[in-house]
């Protein structure tokens, strides 16, 4: 309450102060000076901007109509700089007011000779001149010539690879990594084309994933290559991990016909982590422990740690209860069975 009392009697003294200013003989001066201060500051900045200044400007440059086939192997200037002078008005009006059009190059308005293209300042300067005042002067353009490189080359379909590392957050899991579409069509000169076998994309870094993510990628770009379509769609679907067991046997491989395996116990328990929309997919006839002979007659002792060479696609955090299991190696009579 003291603090509050404080507070306002500080605004009503702030206040009080600023009415018997603003009423004073000095407040009336003081906003006079003000007055004319400006008006004076405008007459100068009107008549320093009547007057004629050089300036320098960029034009982006674009080239569209280039066919399938058709590889730009040194592209055209992304821009060109332009040197103009004008009124002060004029230049600021550029600056603040008005951007420029991209100078649009299109590639079957122009020939070429030995696969490379050179244009003149003839045949794009008016495309400049358009964007400008009339009373505004053309000094300079770099660069003044405009060129390409170009090859036509063949073409075939590779499958899109991800270049980069995915991991999904905690207790999360990425069930597969989707490209729409998963090939592309990629152009180049033979001797190029026959050493790509697969469209690698841009670097890619996610971490901590914790839901489906959809999301368009570049394709990696090579000089002299060129792929159809430059970006793909790329969907990581995420699942959550659940726990799950199921009995497995053990089954002997590769045994000779009078001799069989006999493990205790003869199932064990797996224990593994699988996406929730993959759980009831997966089941015990998707395992296989494969013990085989061989292997035993190089252990030395009765005693085999359970192992598994192939996991079912999704499946990890894989653990067996026992993680040993006793075995013998029993003889049997040929007409065992029967």
């Amino acid at each position: 309450m003291f603090e509050r009392r404080n507070i306002q009697r500080t605004y009503l003294k702030i206040s009080r102060e600023v009415k018997d200013f603003l009423l004073s003989d000095k407040s009336r001066e003081f906003f006079i000076f003000l007055f004319f201060f400006f008006v004076a500051g405008g007459f100068w900045l009107l008549q320093t901007l009547n007057n004629d200044y050089e300036a320098d400007f960029s034009i982006p440059v674009r080239l569209k109509g280039v066919p399938n086939n058709v590889v730009i192997t040194s592209e055209p200037a992304s821009e060109l700089r332009i040197k103009v002078k004008d009124k002060g008005t004029v230049l600021l009006n550029y600056m603040l007011g008005k951007s420029f059009y991209p100078v649009i190059l299109d590639y079957a308005d122009y020939k070429g000779v030995d696969n490379q293209v050179r244009i003149y300042p003839s045949q794009f300067e008016k495309k400049v001149l358009n964007q400008l005042n009339a009373s505004t002067r053309l000094l300079s353009m770099k660069p003044d010539t405009l060129e390409y490189i170009y090859s036509t080359g063949a073409s075939k379909l590779v499958p899109v690879k991800l270049r980069g590392t995915l991991s999904a957050g905690r207790e999360y899991y990425l069930s597969d990594t989707i490209f729409s579409p998963d090939s592309v069509l990629v152009y180049a000169p033979q001797g190029v084309l026959d050493t790509i076998t697969v469209a690698y994309t841009q670097p890619v870094k996610l971490e901590d994933i914790s839901d489906t993510l959809r999301q368009q990628v570049p394709l990696r770009i090579q000089k002299g290559v060129k792929f159809v379509p430059s970006s793909i769609e790329m969907m990581l679907p995420v699942d959550i991990y659940t726990e799950k067991t199921v009995e497995v046997p053990l089954r002997g491989v590769n045994f000779p016909a009078d001799k069989v395996l006999r493990a205790f116990p003869s199932k064990v328990q797996v224990t593994f982590q699988v996406g929730l929309s993959h759980f009831r997919q997966i089941n015990a006839d998707d395992f296989h422990i494969y013990v085989s002979y061989e292997e035993l007659l190089r252990l030395g002792s009765d005693k085999y740690t359970v192992k598994i060479k192939n996991l079912p696609k999704g499946v990890s955090q894989v653990r067996f209860n026992p993680a040993q299991v006793d075995f013998l190696i029993e003889q049997i009579s040929p007409d065992y069975g029967d």
